[in-house]
């Protein structure tokens, strides 16, 4: 619906940010709820959706309630976004309020990307199944990079790497949960399962104390034992904190070759995010390891990227590029069709 003004609620992992985008995708941060202008509806982007969820839909008291399921599935995401959610509900009760799913983007990955090796049961009773994060910044990337095989490094809090095919997705690194794929700040991605079983199984540690560690304690945080922010361990000295970044360059490298074998080729990377965007260490670090695939850098045009600008040199066979991540777009977007 031409001409609607959304607020756009985006509960992360490490952070609560709110503005108000215009018909023209213009957009204005907000502190608060009750520093919010006049709206015509408010959009909530919800990291996890389940298979319950694969479009934006309008947030009633039972589409509430079914939300809050899926906080056991994405407890660091989908608490804080049901927080924000009732608390939105409450300051504007009187205009529509529209949740966005960040899984809803990778509904089109293949099932051949999507199924776990696990048993029958597992996938069909329980629901076991690769969904997918980072959707909604992941749509923006591919729609500023129209490239027919893409892959966008969403590297921020969460990190994720996903393979995009014409505009949709074909496959991604998150799956069951944003606790799958290439290290983040304080996630430790994919890991062995039998180290799990091995911690339980020798009492060395319990549930509640694994799921912390694996979610809070570990990933750059964990390597370093300094910082889980990629520009503090940059400026650090410590052999730690060079691993660190050795590690998370190395897995997120590995996996956008992966993604390049899941699209048949490569012909552009989109680095986003707070760490995408910002650390030019991190994006060469990166590219050095895909020399092989085509990626060269522009030196200098690296160091000294805006979002949005094209980082690599002119004769690359793989073009590189830095984008702003707009998720707020993107929500308000499927807002306003929704609401039309």
């Amino acid at each position: 619906m031409a001409g609607l003004t959304i607020l756009v609620v985006n509960a992360g992992s490490t952070s609560l940010k709110l503005s108000v985008v215009s018909d023209d995708g213009s957009a204005e941060s907000i502190d608060s709820l009750a520093s919010a202008p006049k709206v015509d509806a408010v959009a909530h982007r919800i990291v996890h959706g389940g298979e319950r969820f694969r479009d934006a839909v309008v947030v009633d008291d039972a589409v509430e309630r079914e939300l809050a399921v899926f906080t056991e599935l994405a407890p660091l995401h989908n608490r804080p976004a049901l927080d924000a959610l009732v608390d939105a509900r409450r300051a504007f009760p009187y205009v529509p309020h529209v949740a966005v799913f960040d899984t809803a983007f990778h509904a089109t990955i293949p099932a051949e990307a999507s199924t776990y090796a696990v048993p029958e049961k597992w996938r069909d009773v329980w629901g076991i199944r690769r969904f997918g994060f980072h959707g909604l910044s992941v749509e923006w990337s591919a729609r500023c990079v129209p490239a027919p095989r893409l892959v966008v490094c969403h590297l921020g809090g969460g990190c994720s790497v996903t393979a995009v095919r014409d505009g949709r997705s074909a496959d991604t690194t998150m799956g069951f949960s944003p606790l799958e794929g290439v290290p983040m700040a304080t996630r430790s991605g994919s890991i062995d399962p039998e180290i799990v079983l091995y911690l339980l199984r020798t009492k060395k540690l319990g549930v509640d104390e694994i799921k912390r560690a694996l979610e809070s304690e570990s990933g750059l945080l964990g390597i370093s034992g300094e910082s889980s922010r990629a520009e503090e361990l940059e400026r650090s000295s410590s052999a730690e904190a060079a691993l660190a970044l050795a590690v998370f360059a190395h897995r997120v490298a590995g996996a956008v070759a992966a993604m390049a074998s899941a699209l048949g080729g490569l012909d552009a990377i989109a680095f986003t995010g707070g760490t995408g965007e910002g650390s030019s260490r991190v994006r060469a670090d990166v590219c050095r390891r895909l020399a092989f695939l085509g990626c060269t850098l522009d030196e200098h045009a690296n160091e000294a990227a805006v979002p949005d600008a094209v980082i690599s040199t002119a004769d690359a066979r793989v073009a590189v590029h830095v984008i702003r991540a707009r998720e707020d777009v993107v929500a308000a977007d499927a807002a306003r069709r929704l609401l039309s």
